[in-house]
């Protein structure tokens, strides 16, 4: 289901439901009906254009990000954890044995700035790893950070079994019922904090937003209207987060 899930969710995004005309566009034009497979080309097409520009690709991300604004350290409340969601790190390999930090590595400064701040004396690291192609979990990758970040070893909890968003919440939950904690600091991309708080609600956490990485910047006029990967990336994401919202499991 997970598999499937993840195929879903490719076809969902702009560049995977583009591939996915283009190809039927392709059958029917090898069975000759030229018309409607111009018209899907056509469709996929214009599809791809319009999720590549950035205008239309921020909008769609400020959308959900503009629900989590940006606040600074003193305005954040104070919990009995701080719960870092993995997206921000790839974990060490037999090839490459330093973890490297990716575009969401916002999270992990961010729960280290919290953390030298008081806001809660211990830290949840949540993340699995990938089976064979990873010498180690995404929460064992953060802790490493974290450590050069100054924060005690003893102040950080992993939870290492993870492989989505729902299945964070529901092993961190159960984590933290054993240690009588029932709020939490929940750390992550603002893009995807409306459905991470919902998914931590749902696992009987009360989730406090503690937004960071946030994508949506000032451009140039001119660029905002010039087709970019970054911003198709970018659109893919949103997307996902979008309906991710209709799946508990996500």
């Amino acid at each position: 289901m997970f598999l499937l899930f993840k195929v879903c969710i490719v076809l969902i995004t702009p560049l995977g439901s583009a591939l996915l005309l283009g190809l039927i566009a392709l059958v029917l034009g090898a069975l000759r009906r030229h018309r409607s497979a111009w018209m899907l080309g056509a469709a996929a097409f214009l599809w791809l254009t319009v999720w590549s520009v950035p205008v239309a690709s921020d909008g769609l991300r400020g959308m959900l990000e503009g629900e989590y604004p940006p606040q600074s350290i003193a305005a954040v409340p104070t919990a009995a954890a701080i719960v870092v969601l993995g997206g921000g790190i790839e974990p060490e390999e037999t090839v490459h044995p330093d973890p490297d930090l990716d575009l969401a590595a916002d999270r992990i400064w961010y729960a280290a700035r919290l953390y030298h701040a008081g806001k809660a004396p211990l830290m949840v690291l949540t993340g699995g790893g990938e089976g064979q192609r990873s010498g180690g979990s995404e929460a064992a990758a953060m802790a490493r950070v974290l450590a050069d970040f100054g924060v005690p070893r003893e102040a950080m909890l992993l939870e290492e079994h993870s492989h989505t968003t729902g299945e964070n919440a529901q092993n961190t939950a159960a984590l933290l019922r054993e240690r009588g904690i029932g709020q939490v600091l929940l750390v992550t991309s603002a893009l995807h904090m409306h459905r991470a708080l919902g998914l931590f609600e749902r696992a009987g956490l009360r989730a406090y937003p503690a937004a960071t990485d946030y994508e949506v910047r000032e451009r140039l006029p001119v660029v905002r209207w010039l087709p970019s990967a970054s911003a198709l990336w970018g659109s893919g994401r949103a997307i996902k987060e979008w309906f991710g919202r209709f799946d508990p499991r996500a």
